[in-house]
């Protein structure tokens, strides 16, 4: 039987697979474009779903382990956190006052290796200042939302299993 870390885990990797699908139906379906904050984003949830999946390969015998895994999940959703809390900043900033958002990231990254077969992940130029809504509520307070959920999730679990 599976314990409720691992469980917790798999959970993680499920939602962080329909967040990411999410971000995507969003950009080629509905077309929004993404700014360069909303590709850390979306490539935070990524690697929060990758850390959650390699955490989950693993038996969860030990305390130690699931500390671990419970920070090797927690690093990415915190600095993804930290990105959604700035973008909500520069979005409450008056009209024409938030910095610029930098070069998009198909032009930083255009000379990496193989990166013809990843470009749809980083593709976009969107204005950081300007929101975008869904459900009426900002696209980075979703991100937030996501994030927290994952942290609370994650450390719920570790506190709950700490004496398996």
């Amino acid at each position: 039987m599976m314990n409720v870390f691992r469980k917790a885990l798999w959970l993680i990797v499920a939602l962080s697979v329909l967040t990411a699908c999410g971000s995507f139906f969003s950009q080629y379906v509905l077309g929004l474009n993404p700014c360069v904050l909303c590709i850390l984003q979306r490539l935070s949830v990524l690697a929060v779903g990758l850390a959650a999946f390699s955490a989950a390969l693993f038996r969860q015998v030990s305390k130690a382990g699931r500390v671990l895994g419970a920070v090797w999940v927690s690093v990415p959703a915190v600095y993804g956190a930290g990105v959604a809390v700035y973008q909500l900043w520069l979005q409450s900033l008056p009209a024409g006052e938030a910095p610029a958002c930098g070069a998009p990231w198909t032009f930083r990254l255009r000379d990496w290796p193989l990166f013809e077969h990843w470009e749809f992940v980083v593709r976009g130029f969107g204005n950081c200042a300007v929101p975008d809504y869904f459900l009426g509520v900002p696209l980075p307070v979703w991100s937030v939302l996501y994030f927290g959920f994952v942290l609370l999730l994650v450390w719920a679990a570790w506190f709950k299993a700490r004496h398996d």
